[in-house]
């Protein structure tokens, strides 16, 4: 059992595989394990040979042949990583995953010890980015590569494990999550009882990480389950950071190998019916959980495949909860529940990250339980608890590049569907329009976000939004649409501490001229750092009366307007 790694002769990275069996095959063929393009490849270009001596490479007298190390040969071995064996345009490395192999290799050509990544660096797990970098060290110590060998170990099983299910012909497929653990963990005590595992490699914890890696997402499970992380980066296969409050760290968990992170991202896109590939390397899905995932695989990704997880909340948020935070004060918290209860319409304005979908999240449990609402999102992210709820969720294009369903359509389609309330998760582009002819026309007390910095640059925005609906609308026109529509902009901000804060909350209060008018009513007024390099400040409000809440008290609901004090402070 060996790894080939592939990349082009240029330097960027294909992807490595793995050959469970003692020969595999190079070449166009669709047949071959490893499947290269390009006149130069034959269909059966060549052949990797792995016996007792060692890894061996086979010309099958192709049309250009195999050079190993700038020199042609028919057949070419032992192999070891630091041969260069190119094939066509492309270049191959070679790598036995068998300890008991590696370490009856001849002499002459050992493998060299491979440099430690940051992730296998145990003093690393808890430091900032800044200092993991700073600290990352040149040689392999002793614990980086008892990591590195356990990793090889759980290669190794874990391969076994597939080999035997295939074998065995297990559905996995129809089978829950529960069954396909009780059966992986039957196979799995019986695979490692015919390996001779070393000493210094703990059982429980090698059979818990094969198990992960099978079935559930691999070392991401543990960050997964800690309440303390609120994102997650695997940059590669070797290489993971998290944050934890607003820092980020690096982590001393890895993959095993790129194919292990690719099937931790097919086991999250499968069920919910999207897909990742070449012809579509980049996928946006959700955990059961709800917490937002973003994929990247290569060719795109020249590192190896990449993913972010967004993770949220498990329990549901209120905004008593964002004003312990220190996220809004209860002034603002106060202000928003009656806007959000009295239909005007919403806008959550900020950078990514900044809070915008956990912000909206909190607003939208406002609704009351009466009315309709419709949501309409990219991938499905809000959790909502009203009763009379449909959400909607945009559908990407298949294999031919057709059947997608976008946002736009969605919103088209959910005005329909007699909504009290359209809430759309963002807004990126044209739906932008359809958002405002919903709020204009009997929809009122909808809620959406958009990505700006401040709430003028909202407005402005929303008018570019507009103009990708691809209607020649005059500007004078889209402004008055946005005046008419939108009523409150909430601007919430990530600060460089990683707090996040709801910064602004303005009133759309009409249009001089040619120009939006914005009638600020909170804020947040930074003042400084403290000591710990935490944003120091207070929310106060400007002294302005919402012009919404004249009419409310013209209908007789009880509304206070102290809150509206200028002199009002909270820290």
């Amino acid at each position: 059992m060996f790894n080939i790694l592939v990349s082009t002769t240029k330097g960027t990275k294909v992807g490595e595989f793995q050959c469970i069996h003692s020969e595999c095959r190079v070449g166009k063929d669709p047949d071959q394990l490893i499947v290269l393009r390009g006149f130069k490849i034959s269909k059966h270009h060549a052949t990797l040979r792995q016996n007792k001596e060692g890894i061996f490479i086979v010309d099958n007298k192709s049309r250009t042949g195999v050079r190993v190390n700038d020199e042609k040969h028919q057949e070419f071995g032992p192999l070891s990583l630091n041969d260069k064996i190119q094939v066509g345009d492309y270049q191959l490395r070679v790598q036995s995953s068998d300890p008991q192999f590696q370490a009856s290799a001849p002499a002459e050509t050992p493998p060299p010890p491979a440099a430690p990544v940051a992730t296998q660096a145990a003093p690393m797990a808890s430091a900032p980015v800044a200092a993991a970098v700073e600290a990352q060290p040149q040689i392999v110590t002793e614990q980086s590569a008892q990591i590195q060998r356990r990793n090889e170990w759980r290669r190794k099983v874990h391969t076994e494990l597939l080999k035997q299910m295939d074998l065995r012909r297990v559905n996995v497929s129809e089978m829950s999550d529960t069954e396909l653990r009780a059966q992986s963990e039957v196979l799995l005590k019986q695979i490692i009882d015919n390996f001779k595992l070393p000493e210094d490699i703990e059982l429980s914890a090698l059979t818990k990480e094969v198990l992960d890696e099978t079935i559930g997402l691999g070392p991401l499970e543990g960050l997964i389950a800690d309440p303390d992380v609120t994102e997650i980066m695997v940059n590669s296969h070797d290489q993971i950071f998290y944050e934890k409050a607003g820092n980020l760290y690096l982590s001393d968990i890895a993959f095993s190998d790129d194919q292990a992170v690719l099937g931790a991202i097919e086991r999250i896109v499968t069920p919910i019916g999207r897909r990742i590939d070449e012809s579509s390397p980049m996928v946006d899905a959700r955990l059961k959980d709800g917490s937002r995932v973003n994929a990247v695989i290569p060719p795109l990704a020249l590192k190896g495949p990449c993913i972010t997880i967004r993770k949220f909340m498990q329990r549901r948020l209120s905004c008593d909860d964002l004003v312990a935070f220190g996220s809004m004060s209860p002034a603002m918290a106060e202000f928003l529940e009656i806007a959000v209860k009295q239909k005007r319409n919403v806008v959550i304005s900020g950078g990514t990250g900044s809070g915008k979908t956990t912000l909206l999240n909190v607003l939208s449990n406002f609704i009351p339980d009466n009315e309709r609402i419709v949501t309409v999102e990219d991938a499905a992210e809000l959790q909502l608890y009203q009763p009379n709820l449909v959400s909607l969720e945009a559908r990407p294009p298949n294999q031919e590049g057709k059947g997608a369903i976008e946002i736009r359509d969605l919103v088209k389609n959910c005005l329909r569907m007699r909504p009290d309330r359209v809430v759309i998760g963002e807004c990126r582009g044209g739906e932008a329009l359809d958002m405002l002819q919903a709020m204009n026309t009997g929809h009122d007390g909808s809620l959406t976000t958009a990505h700006s910095n401040s709430p003028r640059d909202c407005i402005s925005r929303l008018e570019v939004m507009v103009m990708m609906a691809g209607m020649d609308l005059p500007v004078t026109a889209i402004r008055e649409q946005i005046t008419s529509a939108v009523n409150i902009i909430v601007q919430q901000s990530r600060f460089s501490d990683g707090s996040r804060r709801v910064t602004s909350i303005c009133e759309v209060t009409g249009i001089e001229g040619s120009v939006v008018q914005l009638s600020e009513i909170f804020k947040f007024q930074q003042t400084g750092f403290d000591e710990q390099g935490k944003v120091q400040g207070y929310y106060t409000a400007t002294g302005t009366l919402p012009e919404f809440y004249e009419q409310l008290r013209k209908q007789g609901v009880a509304v206070r307007l102290d809150v509206f004090d200028k002199d009002s402070r909270y820290e």
